[in-house]
């Protein structure tokens, strides 16, 4: 196949930059820092969108929308958040060709507005737990922006809930951690996360704790992939979150929020490209299986559309390419691109022989399979290739992990890869240290993998990384 993307190994930034645009899944905007995303990154977005939206759906939150206008007065409320984010607002000061009596602030997040209506909606402990989720924009004013990875406007669920006990609230936003994130991210985008707690350097503007999926891409950097967060009673006590309790005092709330976002994208271009462009898991691709026309006569035309309903009929999403006015090698350097999981090649001499190609996308393996058993051949490879993906995407994440004693021999494990050391060894003046060479502390965890409740807990395992 004619080299269309600079090699991975050759530039990984580039190669990033070249897929993304040679595979037309998006854009730069004509505003510094925005993305325009077309049609095939969208459609993965929606397929990305639908499976987290019945996860969350599944745990019991409710999907709303509140307003992209936040007033500036209510993020000044929670001290830390304000402070956490003034750096990245967009500030409205002009409506209607007059300046406002108040600025505007493009919301960055919606902890704010959404406590506002908490506190309006919440009487009593009946109406507890309140669980939200909305769809929406937001924006982060960006200074090096990159395409799906760090945009000043991306898309994103954010989710927002409130619960009579920081024990319920903790759950809760632990099982959106694991039943909703983790979940996805390893079944369904086929990426392995180390899923952890975040240290108070890079915890959540006015949050207790911050929960964490780090996967890591093809280049050994780490992506963080999403984020679940404690934010206690904070913003509760900011925006009078408060309830009649059994015993009938009055007491805050504990609120939770979460997200993900169009990040997801990026993460699953680094973690499953290769030198030839996309590769989509089986169980996330818009197009599961791709039929092509090779050449048109000889009944081939009619052979490739029989075997699109066959496949449509089995429950594979499933596309057909009879463009034989376009060469067909130009057409399969795109479905290659792409990434999709299988392509079914039908041309007059295989169809001659009874057969038409299974070319399977992880591999590149082509397979003259005969017409009668191009289905179940399909189905058999997109069960194998979801696997295989995840696997692959693993084996690169423990070759490029190191178990290291001190922070020196971590900050130079980063250069290449992750280091796992003890927390102990790095502590809040190593972090700082690690931070000024550009690594920083991904996550911590319990010596048998699992989340720990807080970074004072002993003998926690810190990894670090440089990440994107």
């Amino acid at each position: 196949m004619a080299r269309v993307l600079t090699p991975r190994a050759e530039d990984f930034p580039r190669w990033y930059q070249d897929l993304i645009a040679k595979a037309k899944l998006a854009d730069n905007g004509p505003v510094r820092g925005t993305m325009v995303i077309r049609p095939a990154g969208y459609a993965i977005w929606e397929r990305m969108q639908a499976e987290m939206d019945a996860r969350i759906k599944a745990a019991g939150a409710e999907n709303a929308y509140f307003p992209l206008f936040i007033p500036e007065s209510y993020l000044k409320r929670e001290a830390q958040h304000v402070e956490g984010f003034s750096p990245e607002l967009a500030v409205v000061t002009h409506g209607g060709g007059k300046p406002l009596a108040e600025p505007i602030v493009v919301r960055p997040t919606s902890e704010t507005v959404i406590g506002e209506f908490m506190a309006k909606w919440i009487d009593s402990y009946r109406d507890l737990p309140l669980l939200l989720n909305q769809w929406a924009n937001v924006v982060r004013w960006e200074l090096r922006p990159r395409i799906f990875l760090r945009t000043s406007e991306f898309l994103w669920q954010e989710g927002h809930t409130a619960h009579a006990t920081r024990e319920d609230a903790r759950a809760y936003a632990r099982r959106i951690l694991h039943e909703a994130y983790e979940d996805l991210m390893v079944n369904v985008i086929g990426i392995p996360v180390v899923v952890g707690l975040k240290t108070a350097r890079e915890r959540f503007a006015g949050a207790t704790a911050t929960y964490t999926c780090e996967g890591m891409m093809g280049d050994g950097k780490a992506l963080q992939l999403g984020t679940s967060h404690e934010l206690g009673q904070n913003f509760a006590k900011a925006f009078d979150i408060s309830y009649s309790s059994k015993e009938g005092g009055r007491e805050h709330a504990w609120t939770t929020s979460w997200g993900t976002s169009t990040r997801m994208l990026g993460g699953l271009i680094m973690a499953h490209g290769d030198d030839n462009g996309l590769r989509v898991p089986p169980r996330l691709a818009p197009i599961q299986a791709y039929v092509m026309v090779v050449k048109d006569g000889d009944g081939v035309g009619e052979a490739a559309a029989k075997l699109r309903d066959g496949l449509r009929d089995a429950g594979v999403r499933v596309a057909l390419d009879d463009r034989t006015d376009t060469p067909f090698g130009r057409r399969a350097v795109d479905a290659e691109l792409r990434g999709y999981p299988v392509r079914v090649e039908v041309g007059p001499r295989d169809l001659a022989a009874g057969n038409a190609v299974v070319v399977r996308r992880t591999d590149g393996s082509k397979s003259p399979t005969p017409v009668a058993d191009v289905v179940g051949a399909v189905l058999a490879a997109l069960e194998t290739d979801q696997q295989v993906l995840h696997d692959q995407a693993l084996a690169n994440r423990e070759s490029r992990t190191v178990e290291v004693a001190t922070l020196a021999e971590a900050i130079e494990a980063a250069a290449n890869g992750w280091a796992r050391v003890p927390w102990s060894a790095v502590g809040v003046s190593g972090e700082a240290e690690a931070n000024g060479q550009g690594v920083t502390v991904r996550c911590l965890l319990r010596a048998d993998g699992s989340v720990p409740d807080s970074e004072d807990e002993p003998d926690l395992v810190a990894i670090l990384a440089r990440a994107y």
